[in-house]
């Protein structure tokens, strides 16, 4: 199935910083479907590694999914200025994380990226906590 365009919301969840950590991820199509969703307990890691992470597999899942464009909306500030360039990556982890988000985003005939409140996030936020409560955290 070939989808061209799709919203990809994220989230990472971690008890302790670092501690375990899971992250959240649902597809959407152009008419706010559900195609795809992810709950995966990811083990230890700091919240930002958690973000990261939850982003690079929604764009691993958006391009085996045959997305062309994509929208990527995130309830972290952090990570959405890191992407943008405007802010830069510092921590030794983070770019390496940074480089391959990157690498995926060049996947794609257009991206665009956009701060969710945490209710419009809400989705992708439940995927997180479940795989934390899965993993008896």
């Amino acid at each position: 199935m070939s989808t061209p365009y799709l919203t990809i919301r994220t989230d990472g969840a971690c008890w302790g910083n670092p501690g375990p950590s899971a992250i959240g991820v649902s597809l959407e199509d152009a008419s706010g479907h559900i195609v795809h969703s992810l709950s995966k307990y990811i083990g230890r890691a700091t919240n930002n590694q958690a973000e990261y992470r939850a982003l690079m597999a929604g764009l691993e899942i958006a391009s085996r999914l045959g997305a062309q464009h994509i929208h990527i909306k995130l309830d972290s500030e952090l990570l959405e200025l890191q992407i943008k360039g405007r802010y830069k990556v510092r921590h030794p982890a983070l770019k390496l994380l940074f480089e391959q988000v990157n690498n995926l985003l060049g996947r794609f005939d257009s991206v665009r990226i956009s701060r969710a409140s945490r209710e419009e996030n809400e989705v992708a936020h439940n995927l997180a906590q479940a795989a934390l409560k899965k993993a008896g955290v």
